[in-house]
């Protein structure tokens, strides 16, 4: 288990040095995790504003609230118990960069490396770096200063674990970090007080050195193949852009518009065939590369630096000069290609304009010279009208091409156009024919308004026929139907409805002939008009089918119809009216019986409703549960038989099955996992700290998720070069060498000879042929080196 509380506060400065180092190094490497740095981020702003209060403040945002240095300084006053130097009170980036340089001047005053934090990262709300400094307080201030008898909580606690595990071999412990991580060290705590639980002696130190350094041998293998990748790639992308540049630069002119044309067709090819994949090669070049730099960074590498001239930023800049000579070649074959075509331009758009025209103008006059309009009807004048106003308005918008016509015929003679006899022709034509058009124009329009206004007056007693004929037509047409039409009513209210109707319908039938008489009157004065002037009629109505003859006969029709259907439709609506009366009595009988038990069936309807919501509620809340158990393992690398144990372990402890641990359920689950969490000063410490990772908000309890959380992070393992150190070291039975017989009788054939070819000779005073410095070489693959 990950000792996150405890300093090693030995008498040495140095060695206080070193463990903060080995601390700071280890908690960095947490922090790319994202959800181990929101855990950081909640805790640490708890802890923080608990001291911050004392002074009647509290911070909200951990990255910003610190980036003026003001907050930081009373941080430290208040922890430490001494006085800073007065901060400055301006609001510019250099009045925070000093407030915060103030700060790290006095944490680096009480013997703390500060590795890569800088004032600039913190006034810039870098949240790594931020989150890295306030985790370097906690462990100077809050962690390495509790001890007990002139001895610190963890060095008691190493020097009780150092002579436990004195007589067993293979086993060092000099701290809670690397002396753990084979699970030697626990196996032989757990011998020393139970040897009837493990047989000590089938444990081998070996295999598990071996596979460390399989492991970070692999990855730096992968690393190598991916750094000669970019290489090469690299040289490939620069040689082409090296050779293309020169022909995109070439201004060799060429004499005419096809050669030019097919400069154009190589540029599109350039563009379509070659360009892209080079494209594709330099994104995957630039993708590759942080992928490399983002692994090296991960397995605590230095940064891959690559050769001279290639990198990023220089075939960045390579590329931006191809596409510059690109940008000015593309320009400079359409400049040529618009010079030489200019001429030709000029000619073909002349002849394609007056083609259009001619075409346009085309049996024009044959319509303008018409007389259609003197055997048509009104309607079909004002459409002729319309007709010729919409001639007008496309008139008027040929206009333009004319003018531009003799505009490029004029520019055409200024030119000296060999053939301007045969353009100056054509463009005399055009021009004598339009002033033609535009006189017939004006006198087909004359014509077609005056024949208009002869007849505007009969189409106006046409409308008001038409007006008054559909109306009228339509009440008879009503009428028959609803005096032979059956009925349906529900209540009284609509019978008594249908009787005021037709009261209505009987009175209105003398108003009715009168409407008939004058509506023929109209038709009389149609054939009078047209009598007198003359004018022949071709047709019927144009509002209306409706004619004289058809009003008569319905009239006549619907006259016999009233005679003898308003007798019985009388009859008819007497007897529902009193049918109705005795359908609403009975109505009312039922509704005084309905309402009686109504609320009985209401109100277990509502029982009902109630009761499955809060079925559905409980469904939906469990399936949530498994769900984010299932989200969790997954995430946490947990397995399933981890994850029952976890569940089984909290249950157990879970008295009220409320689903979540209060604090002393919890103490007693994490005693029974072996935490010293006693009621002492130093337990209730610890549980106090764990309580602070678990519960956040101080709710006082804890769910399962949280549970499952702080037990797959103290399970957390990563690899460091001392480490390594440490796996060579058993291998070569704690020699300070290793020998080339030794690394391929334990590591497997390509990775002990990929050792062996990197590893120089080792020089010691214990020294022996074939000697192989495995030091050095394990700090290589964590340090600067041209591994």
């Amino acid at each position: 288990m990950v000792d996150y509380h405890a300093a090693n506060n030995q008498s040495s400065t140095g060695e206080v040095q070193t463990y903060m180092e080995q601390e700071n190094d280890w908690d960095r490497d947490l922090l790319l995790d994202p959800a181990w740095e929101k855990q950081q981020r909640k805790t640490f702003t708890a802890w923080c504003n608990s001291h911050l209060r004392k002074s009647g403040t509290q911070i909200e945002n951990i990255e910003e609230d610190f980036r003026d240095g003001l907050k930081l300084m009373l941080l430290l006053e208040v922890i430490s118990g001494e006085r800073l130097p007065k901060p400055e009170r301006g609001k510019m980036r250099v009045h925070k960069i000093n407030n915060v340089n103030k700060a790290l001047d006095f944490i680096a005053s009480k013997g703390v490396r500060l590795v890569s934090i800088g004032a600039e990262e913190i006034v810039d709300g870098n949240a790594k770096m931020t989150l890295g400094m306030i985790w370097t307080i906690i462990l100077r201030f809050a962690i390495q200063d509790i001890s007990v008898e002139e001895t610190s909580a963890k060095e008691g606690l190493l020097l009780w674990c150092q002579r436990k595990t004195a007589p067993y071999k293979n086993v060092n412990v000099q701290n809670f970090h690397m002396s753990w991580k084979d699970g030697l060290a626990f196996n032989a705590l757990i011998h020393r007080h139970r040897p009837d639980l493990i047989d000590y002696d089938s444990l081998r130190k070996a295999e598990t050195a071996a596979n460390r350094i399989c492991k970070v041998l692999a990855v730096n293998q992968e690393n190598e193949h991916m750094m000669e990748d970019y290489e090469k790639l690299a040289s490939d992308l620069l040689e082409w852009i090296r050779r293309t540049i020169p022909w995109l630069e070439n201004r060799t002119q060429e004499k005419t518009v096809n050669d030019m044309q097919a400069k154009q067709e190589d540029f599109r090819d350039y563009r379509c065939v070659h360009k892209p994949p080079k494209v594709q090669e330099k994104c995957q070049l630039e993708i590759g590369f942080n992928t490399l730099q983002t692994k090296l960074r991960l397995s605590n590498r230095p940064a891959f630096m690559p050769s001279e001239g290639r990198m990023v930023s220089d075939i960045n800049g390579a590329w931006h000069t191809l596409e510059g000579a690109e940008k000015g070649y593309e320009e400079w074959i359409l400049s040529e290609i618009r010079r030489l075509e200019r001429l030709e331009h000029l000619a073909e758009k002349f002849h394609q304009k007056a083609a259009i025209h001619e075409s346009w103008t085309d049996g024009k006059e044959t319509m303008l010279t018409k007389k259609d309009y003197e055997t048509s009807t009104l309607s079909e004048v004002k459409a002729l009208l319309r007709k010729h106003e919409a001639f007008e308005s496309d008139l008027a918008a040929h206009q333009d091409r004319v003018e531009q016509i003799a505009a490029i015929a004029q520019e055409l003679n200024e030119l000296d156009y060999y053939d301007s006899a045969s353009v100056n022709a054509r463009c005399q034509k055009i021009c004598d024919q339009w002033d033609a058009l535009g006189a017939l124009t004006q006198s087909r329009k004359e014509s077609l308004e005056r024949t208009e206004k002869q007849l505007e007056s009969i189409d106006e007693l046409y409308l008001e026929y038409a007006k008054r004929a559909a109306p009228f037509n339509n009440w008879m047409e009503g009428a028959m139907e609803d005096l032979q039409d059956m009925f349906i009513v529900h209540n009284i209210e609509e019978i008594q409805g249908l009787i005021t109707a037709h009261e209505q319908f009987k009175s209105t039938l003398s108003d009715a002939n009168k409407e008939r008489k004058a509506i023929q009157s109209i038709q009389d004065q149609v054939e009078e008009i047209a009598h007198n002037n003359g004018i022949k009629l071709s047709g019927g109505n144009p509002y209306t089918t409706i004619t004289p003859k058809s009003i008569d006969s319905k009239w006549e029709k619907a006259g016999l119809l009233v005679m003898a259907m308003v007798p019985q439709r009388d009859d008819a609506l007497q007897e529902e009216l009193n049918k109705q009366n005795s359908n609403d009595t009975l109505r009312a009988e039922f509704a005084t019986q309905a309402n009686a038990v109504g609320a009985y069936i209401q109100d277990k309807m509502e029982h009902l409703r109630v009761g499955w919501e809060q079925l559905l509620t409980t469904i939906a809340r469990t399936i949530n549960e498994v769900e984010n158990q299932i989200l969790t393992r997954d995430a946490k690398g947990i397995s399933q038989e981890q994850l029952f144990e976890y569940r089984t372990s909290f249950n157990h402890f879970d008295k009220d099955h409320s689903g979540a641990l209060m604090a002393e359920e919890f103490k007693a689950c994490l005693i029974s996992l072996g935490y010293d969490v006693e009621n002492e000063k130093q337990g209730d410490s610890e549980f106090t700290r764990i309580m602070g990772i678990v519960d956040p908000n101080g709710s006082g309890a804890v769910t399962f998720q949280a549970f499952i959380d702080f037990m797959s992070r103290e399970t957390t393992d990563t690899d460091t070069a001392d480490q390594v150190i440490a796996s060579f070291k058993i291998l070569a039975a704690d020699k300070t060498y290793i020998t080339a017989e030794e690394l391929r009788r334990e590591l497997p054939p390509d990775q002990a000879e990929y050792c062996i070819a990197r590893m120089a000779p080792y020089s010691g005073p214990d020294a022996v042929p074939g000697a192989l410095d495995y030091m050095s070489f394990s700090t290589a693959l964590y340090g600067e080196s041209d591994l």
